[in-house]
C-alpha cells in the first residue's frame, strides 16, 4: 500500500523543491482500510459512514460527508490521504482548528504542516518545501489559497486529495457566510487534486446541494451519518414575555449543573442574558463578535478553564471550541433553522455523558429571526455588478456585503465565474436582462425555501410529539420515536401510529411544487421537502383524496 512518486525540480523564490505526480487509483478493500486505521491511527473500529467515505475517496470519487460532531470526520481525510498518492490539502477555517488537527496527526507519527497568516515568510517557505512530501497533510486557511505563491507551490506538489472542512460555510443557507469559501471550487480546480472531499457536521438537503454545486463535486458519494445523540435530553419552553424568558433563563441556570452555553440571536440579547445570570450570582462571561479580540480570548479562556461556568454568546462562539464536558446548551432565542440549532446544541455532551439542550421561545421571536437572517439580494446590486463585469466600466461602489451577495448570485447563475485569486470574470452565457430575470426568480425561490426552514424551526419548538424524531427526520434520518429522553415523551404526549402511503426518504412529485423528498409523518400531516419550494406540510387525507402526490 505504498505510494509511488515521480518528482521534478521547481523553484519558489530561491528554494528548490520537488513535485510529486499522482499515479492510478487503487481499489482498496474495507479490511485493508480497517487495518490501516488500526496500525497508523490506532482506531480499533470505524463507523459505517467513515468506512464508506474512505472507500469512495480512495477509489477516486468525490465525497460529501455529513457526520455529527464527534462523528470522526477527520479520520476520513486522514485515511484517504494515506491511500492516495500526493499530499493532502485540508482547508480549515480557524487557526485553533488547524492547530488541533496538526497536533493529532503528529501524535500519530504523520507528517503535517500549516500555512497561515501568523507565520513568517521564512516559516511559510519552509512549509511549502515540506508540502512536496507525498505523505504530508497541508492545513491551509481559505484566505491563503488566494496567495499566488502558495497556490502555485501546492499545484506543483500535485496533491491527491483536496478537503474542505466545515463545508457548510460555503452555503449562503448555512450557518455563516464566509466569502473566501465561495472561491474554493475554482481554487480546487487550479490545484488539480483529482479527488475532493467536503466535510460538515450538519447539512440538510438544500445545504448539501449548495455545497456540492459550489465546490464542483462530481457525482459525489453522499454519506450521512447517524445524527442521534441519545445522551442529550431535548426540551423547549414557550414563554409569554421577555421578562418571563429571563426568569426561565435564571431558573435553568440554577437547575442545570455543570458548564453551559447560552446562545442569543443578537449582541444585545447576549449581554442581557449575561446581566441576568450575573445578577443571580452565576459565574458567567460574555462572547460576541463586537468585543475586542482580547476580550473574546479572555472569555474563551475563562470558560475553558472553568473560572466561568457559563458563557452567554452569539453564534460567533463555538466553532473550534474543544470543551467536551459542556453539560447543557440553552437557546434564549430560536435559531433561523434546525441546521443551526443542531450544530449549536451539539456542543453539549461531547464526552458522551448526559447533557441537556433547551430552547426558550416566544411566538414573535420567529419574526425577529426571519428579519435577522434575510439574505435577499437586491436587484439593483445585481444589475450594477452585471453591468460592470459585462462592460468593464466603473459603476457606483457597493458595500462589501452587497457586493459579495451580488457576485455570488452572478456566479450561481453562470453569468460570471470565480478566478483563483478571488476576481470574477463575465462569462457571456447570459445577457444582462436575462441575468436580472433569472436573479429575481432565484431570489423568490430562496426566500421561499428560507421561510420554510424557519417554519420547521417553529414547528420543532411547538411540537407535541417526540422531539428527537422531529429533529432527526429533518436531516433525512427515519427515527420514529418515542425516544424517552425529551420533554414531550417524558410527559407521555405521544402521537398514534398512522398508515404511511409514501415511504420516508422516498421521492414524490406534485403538480404544484414539483419533485420532493418525504421527510416525516406527524399525525395526519405529511412533510415533504420540495426541491424548489422548501418544506411543505400537507394534510394526508386531502393528499390521498385528491391525488396531490405521486411516486417518482
Amino acid at each position: 500500500m505504498g505510494k509511488a512518486r515521480i518528482c521534478g525540480p521547481f523553484l519558489i523564490g530561491r528554494v528548490t523543491v520537488r513535485a510529486s505526480r499522482r499515479l492510478a487509483f487503487e481499489l482498496v478493500s474495507e479490511e485493508a482500510i480497517r487495518e490501516l486505521a488500526r496500525t497508523r491511527l490506532a482506531f480499533e473500529r470505524l463507523r459505517p459512514g467513515q468506512l464508506r467515505a474512505v472507500a469512495a475517496a480512495s477509489a477516486g470519487r468525490d465525497v460529501l460527508a455529513v457526520l455529527p460532531t464527534g462523528g470522526g470526520k477527520s479520520a476520513i481525510y486522514e485515511l484517504a490521504g494515506l491511500l492516495l498518492d500526493g499530499p493532502t490539502v485540508v482547508v480549515s477555517p480557524l487557526i485553533a482548528l488547524q492547530d488541533d488537527q496538526l497536533e493529532h496527526l503528529r501524535a500519530a507519527g504523520l507528517s503535517a504542516i500549516v500555512l497561515n497568516s501568523q507565520q513568517s515568510a521564512g516559516a511559510r517557505a519552509a512549509a511549502l518545501v515540506a508540502s512536496c512530501d507525498s505523505d504530508t497533510f497541508v492545513f491551509v486557511s481559505p484566505e491563503q489559497l488566494a496567495n499566488t505563491e502558495t497556490r502555485e507551490a501546492l499545484h506543483r506538489a500535485r496533491p491527491g486529495l483536496f478537503v474542505v472542512d466545515e463545508a457548510h460555510l460555503i452555503s449562503q443557507w448555512g450557518h455563516d457566510f464566509r466569502t473566501d469559501y465561495m472561491r474554493l471550487g475554482a481554487q480546487a480546480e487550479a490545484l488539480g487534486a483529482p479527488v475532493r472531499v467536503a466535510l460538515t457536521a450538519t447539512a440538510a438537503l438544500p445545504v448539501r446541494e449548495e455545497i456540492s454545486r459550489r465546490l464542483g463535486l462530481r457525482d459525489p458519494e453522499v454519506v450521512v451519518g447517524n445524527f442521534d445523540r441519545p445522551h442529550i435530553e431535548l426540551s423547549a419552553r414557550r414563554v409569554g414575555s421577555v421578562e418571563e424568558k429571563r426568569r426561565e433563563l435564571e431558573r435553568a441556570a440554577s437547575e442545570l449543573a455543570g458548564s453551559g452555553i447560552v446562545y442569543a440571536a443578537t449582541h444585545a440579547s447576549a449581554e442581557a442574558a449575561r446581566d441576568v445570570l450575573s445578577a443571580a450570582g452565576h459565574r458567567v462571561t460574555l462572547y460576541h463578535a463586537a468585543l475586542s479580540p482580547r476580550a473574546r480570548h479572555q472569555a474563551m479562556t475563562a470558560f475553558l478553564d472553568g473560572s466561568a461556568r457559563i458563557v452567554a454568546a452569539t453564534v460567533a462562539f463555538g466553532m473550534g471550541i474543544d470543551k467536551p464536558d459542556v453539560r447543557w446548551v440553552l437557546h434564549a432565542d430560536p435559531p433561523p433553522s434546525l441546521d443551526a440549532y443542531y450544530q449549536e446544541l451539539g456542543r453539549a455532551g461531547r464526552d458522551e455523558r448526559e447533557a441537556h439542550a433547551r430552547l426558550l421561545f416566544r411566538p414573535e421571536d420567529f419574526a425577529m429571526a426571519r428579519h435577522l437572517t434575510a439574505r435577499s439580494i437586491g436587484d439593483s446590486a445585481v444589475a450594477r455588478e452585471a453591468e460592470r463585469l459585462s462592460t468593464g466600466r466603473d459603476v457606483e461602489e457597493l458595500g462589501r456585503r452587497q457586493l459579495t451577495a451580488a457576485l455570488v448570485r452572478l456566479v450561481d447563475l453562470g453569468a460570471a465565474a470565480w478566478e483563483v485569486d478571488g476576481a470574477v470574470r463575465w462569462t457571456g452565457v447570459l445577457s444582462v436582462p436575462e441575468v436580472l430575470r433569472a436573479s429575481a426568480a432565484e431570489t423568490e425561490r430562496e426566500d421561499e425555501v428560507e421561510r420554510s426552514r424557519l417554519e420547521m424551526m417553529r414547528r420543532y419548538a411547538e411540537h407535541t410529539g417526540c422531539r428527537r424524531s422531529f429533529l432527526l427526520s429533518y436531516f433525512g434520518q427515519d427515527y420514529r420515536g418515542p425516544c424517552g429522553h425529551c420533554d414531550n415523551d417524558e410527559a407521555h404526549v405521544l402521537q398514534p401510529a398512522i398508515a404511511e402511503p409514501f415511504a420516508v426518504g422516498g421521492r414524490v412529485t406534485s403538480d404544484r411544487w414539483g419533485e420532493g423528498t418525504v421527510q416525516r409523518y406527524d399525525g395526519d400531516q405529511l412533510t415533504v421537502l420540495f426541491d424548489d419550494h422548501g418544506y411543505r406540510d400537507l394534510l394526508l387525507p386531502l393528499v390521498l383524496e385528491r391525488g396531490l402526490l405521486r411516486l417518482v
